[in-house]
């Protein structure tokens, strides 16, 4: 008995810990509150292509702010591909949401209302490529969002552009509220596709890094981008070819798909969309950890809580300084033709890509919720296992049953439940197997498993529907001492 219980308690205790989240935080976060977010876009096409799946996936978040921005690729006065598209293609495509609204809210009723979001689209630092000086109706939006103590759960700050109006945010607070930096600092969640602009390492890396900031600075978002159809595996680009973006997204299923950004029919690019499905609760925690993996990809802890891109060689590093397309590992393999070459680059962009078979299947689901009623359509499945593990602290030679039999589906559909190692999430080295059958694992820890080891096992549930849908639960087995 004494040992089962000093289990228990070391099982609550790293599961508060690996939220990285105040005990006030952790019980908001465990009572299933959305995640709280603000989108800055610069408005190239390929954020308009990701605002559509951003507003179809809108239910899943609290959406503070979505503030027009800039970036080193389009601001005013840019010319050609630089130029910089009117503000007001934001308030075009609620629009276009709002027409679709009624039938979307008979899927979920937490969808935001066109009104909501139309209040919370401010214009933000938009002069200059990295003017961040200027208090713009959308920097003082962050900064108030940032300051406000009625709430502290995490706000995840998504840079689908420059960083610049998030800069500014930050700046107001520095120079008019000092004494809530640090506070501001544990709250804020940074997920900046590239560094598009200067103002990261300018003034938000040297005045706040050193609070404890929690940045995602992503390079594997570009097998999402324009390079896609280079870098994907064979077996996942029919997902984003003409034939399956046609018929699941553009065509019949309302005017907001209609107007989504394409190439000739075929998918086109939606860079940015790595940034807010991170917050997509799926079951994989992903958000408690960027070391974690999930839809929005897996990072590595460079410096302090700051986190990029994992390495799958020693030939290769980190950039120091500004990470953008005159740096990025991505551009640098993106037209490999070696055979090691592209192993690295698949290998590179394997935490992002191996989720698009479900990630682009869930984006087909959402654009049939904007025409067919709730009854000819498919619904997420829920995922349950038997004593709702987090993290489990483990000792060599224990014999841990998992057991999702009591998972289920709102529609009643049939489902398949698939068990896996996460590897790459863990720390142990050794030798790894497990038995799995239908609904239930038994996994048996190894002699070698130390205290300071841990592996994730991810229970994966897929129904039968159409699209098939899926969502996860992660089981992290931690090593202890008895």
């Amino acid at each position: 008995m004494g040992i089962r219980f000093a289990k228990l308690f070391m099982t609550v205790c790293l599961l508060m810990q690996a939220n990285h989240l105040s005990a006030v935080t952790f019980a908001e976060t465990a009572g299933n509150l959305r995640p709280r977010v603000v989108v800055t876009t610069d408005g190239e096409i390929d954020d308009q292509a990701s605002m559509i799946r951003f507003l179809l996936s809108s239910n899943e978040f609290d959406v503070e702010a979505i503030v027009n921005s800039t970036s080193q690729f389009h601001w005013p006065g840019g010319k050609d591909w630089n130029s910089f598209h009117p503000v007001e293609w934001i308030k075009e495509y609620i629009g276009l949401y709002a027409e679709v609204y009624p039938n979307l809210i008979k899927h979920d009723p937490l969808y935001p209302s066109p009104g909501c979001l139309l209040e919370r689209w401010k214009v933000g630092n938009v002069d200059g490529v990295g003017e961040y000086l200027s208090d713009s109706d959308g920097a003082r939006l962050i900064a108030d969002v940032l300051l406000d103590e009625s709430d502290r759960r995490p706000v995840w700050l998504q840079a689908w552009g420059g960083c610049n109006t998030i800069a500014a945010a930050f700046r107001i607070i520095q120079e008019t509220r000092p004494d809530k930096m640090e506070y501001v600092a544990s709250k804020a969640r940074l997920y900046l596709i590239w560094e598009q602009d200067g103002t990261y390492q300018s003034y938000i890396r040297p005045n706040w890094e050193h609070l404890g900031l929690n940045v995602i600075i992503s390079d594997q978002f570009d097998c999402m981008a324009y390079i896609w159809d280079k870098v994907l595996p064979e077996s996942v680009k029919p997902y984003f070819e003409k034939e399956w973006i046609s018929s699941n997204i553009l065509e019949g299923h309302g005017p907001l798909c209609a107007a989504y950004p394409n190439n000739r029919g075929a998918f086109n690019a939606e860079g940015d969309t790595p940034s807010f499905l991170h917050s997509i609760d799926t079951g994989l925690q992903n958000m408690e950890n960027p070391g974690w993996g999930g839809w929005g990809g897996r990072y590595v802890n460079v410096r302090g809580n700051v986190w990029m891109d994992p390495l799958p060689s020693a030939t290769v590093v980190h950039a120091d300084g500004q990470i953008s397309i005159h740096n990025s590992l991505s551009k640098q393999f993106e037209n490999a033709t070696s055979a090691d070459s592209i192993a690295f680059r698949t290998e590179y962009f394997r935490p992002m890509w191996r989720w698009f078979p479900a990630v682009q299947n869930d984006f087909a689901a959402r654009a049939r919720w904007c025409v067919n009623d709730y009854g000819e359509a498919n619904h997420h499945p829920k995922v349950s296992i038997k004593g709702d593990y987090g993290v489990l602290a483990v000792s060599k030679g224990d014999r841990v049953t998992l057991d999702a039999s009591e998972s289920s589906d709102p529609d009643g559909d049939g489902l398949a439940v698939r068990w896996w190692s996460y590897p790459e999430a863990g720390t142990y080295e050794g030798q790894w197997t497990f038995e799995s059958d239908g609904d239930v694992a038994v996994v048996e820890i190894p002699d070698d498993f130390g205290p300071d080891d841990t592996v994730h096992i991810i229970c994966e549930v897929t129904d039968d529907g159409s699209p098939a849908l899926t969502r996860y639960k992660r089981i992290v087995l931690k090593g202890m001492d008895v």
